[in-house]
């Protein structure tokens, strides 16, 4: 079977989680299957291997489960994105947009040199927002976005259209 098939497989859903009519896609049983979990974090970084990324940017929290391996397969160093409050040295921020608010992310100011040559990892490309506000907080340094690298995509919210012609790359679109 493909690595496609077989994630989405693996992949629980967990009806009214966080909330009522929510229907939340687990990725934990694709993260207790070693093979399965080697394969995926191999295709994460596998499609930007050759463009010399110094970096992956890792979204709080199942971004950091997937981003600390491809970080290794690519030879990159690696700089968590966080909610704020929670990074204990200088930061920068970058607020964004919710349907229902604002929220924000941080990084350590000091996390990323001037030209570092990036790619941002997460579980789930969603709506694109915490992507995109990743992708500014990344620029906002002085360093190059090369990409953008999911395990899954929610196809019906179309996120790849708020990150604006970006190179994205997922394993499984549901």
């Amino acid at each position: 079977m493909s690595l496609a098939t077989d994630v989405a497989g693996a992949i629980r859903d967990v009806p009214d989680f966080p909330k009522p009519g929510i229907l939340f896609k687990d990725i934990t049983p694709v993260l207790l299957d070693p093979a399965l979990f080697r394969r995926v974090t191999d295709a994460l970084a596998a499609p930007f291997s050759g463009d010399a990324i110094t970096h992956v940017v890792a979204v709080e929290s199942r971004g950091f489960i997937l981003g600390a391996p491809v970080a290794l397969r690519l030879g990159a160093g690696l700089v968590p994105v966080r909610k704020p409050g929670k990074l204990p040295a200088a930061r920068e921020r970058v607020e964004y947009q919710l349907e229902y608010g604002t929220d924000a992310l941080e990084m350590h100011a000091d996390a990323l040199p001037t030209g570092a040559r990036v790619l941002v990892v997460d579980d789930v490309l969603a709506t694109g927002g915490t992507a995109a506000a990743a992708c500014r907080l990344v620029e906002q340094v002085g360093a190059r976005v090369i990409g953008l690298s999911f395990l899954m995509a929610l196809g019906f919210l179309d996120g790849a259209a708020e990150l604006k012609g970006r190179r994205v790359e997922t394993i499984v679109t549901v």
